[in-house]
């Protein structure tokens, strides 16, 4: 087995040998992650360390690299959720560019529902661990980012009302939980993520909008609001982390209803990942 003679190719100090054998198990999807993680680790020929400049590994619970492992369009899962993360960070940079924050100028960085750390491996690189804060309700997720990327981390709770912030961050962002959300719990998150924004800081979230409700098919009801429960998550109840859609209307009258109803800087329809809605809403400075 090609895995198990990369690994005691490894114990005896063949670093050639084992990235042979190693790369060769990577191309086999019942051993990609073990092997691609052992490339890593021990920065062999063939690493992807060497092409994106940062910690490569990925988790073995990380229900994104599955989603894109499982997905028929991915033909090299390993570098479609790499780079994916990269392209995210791309977008999040030009979007804070064009509300005039930019991100390299931001002191402190909230990444919630940070999921196994796909996005903030690449954030790490563009401002440094010490500026950046993870939180996710699945506890793994947190520990390996904490581990492994070395920012600071804690665990997230299911009901939004008993989330305690540690501190006010200048930049929350959000990417793709609000598309997930059902009605119940929807508003009430952006109302606890929006008290976790510092004065003169920005909440920055995701929405499945009006188009990929077209591209999926589905209705939104009067209210302008749709819930499935599925999604790629094996981690969470689905009735609580389904598939959302919601329109510019449902969310417009979320935001009027929160403490100081923040005017919305900017909306961005399919910004991200070039599916989903970005949302930007300023606190006000003191």
């Amino acid at each position: 087995m090609l895995l198990q003679e990369g690994q005691q190719r490894l114990a005896v100090g063949d670093r050639a040998g084992a990235s042979v054998a190693l790369v060769r198990a990577r191309a086999h999807a019942a051993t990609r992650l073990a092997a691609h993680n052992l490339i890593e680790q021990h920065s062999l020929e063939g690493s992807f360390a060497a092409m994106f400049g940062l910690d490569c590994r990925i988790a073995p619970g990380d229900d994104i690299f599955h989603f894109f492992a499982g997905h028929p369009t991915s033909n090299n899962p390993l570098r479609d959720y790499l780079a994916d993360g990269w392209r995210t960070l791309s977008e999040l940079m030009l979007l804070l560019e064009s509300v005039e924050q930019p991100l390299l100028g931001t002191a402190s960085v909230l990444e919630f529902a940070s999921g196994h750390g796909r996005f903030t491996r690449h954030l790490v690189k563009a401002v440094g661990a010490d500026r950046v804060t993870v939180s996710d309700v699945v506890a793994d997720a947190v520990d390996f980012s904490r581990g492994t990327f070395g920012v600071q981390g804690f665990v997230s709770r299911a009901v939004p009302e008993l989330l305690v912030w540690p501190r006010r961050h200048e930049l929350v962002f959000v990417l793709s939980l609000f598309s997930h959300l059902p009605r119940g719990s929807w508003g009430r998150w952006l109302s606890v993520l929006w008290d976790a924004v510092a004065p003169g800081g920005l909440l920055v979230f995701s929405t499945h909008g009006i188009e990929a409700a077209r591209r999926a098919g589905v209705n939104l009801d009067g209210e302008g609001y749709f819930f499935a429960a599925s999604s790629e998550s094996n981690a969470i109840d689905a009735q609580e982390y389904g598939t959302t859609f919601t329109s510019p209307a449902f969310v417009q009258a979320r935001v009027a209803k929160l403490p100081d109803a923040p005017a919305v800087s900017r909306f961005a329809p399919q910004w991200f990942w070039n599916h989903q809605d970005a949302w930007v809403l300023k606190r006000a400075a003191p």
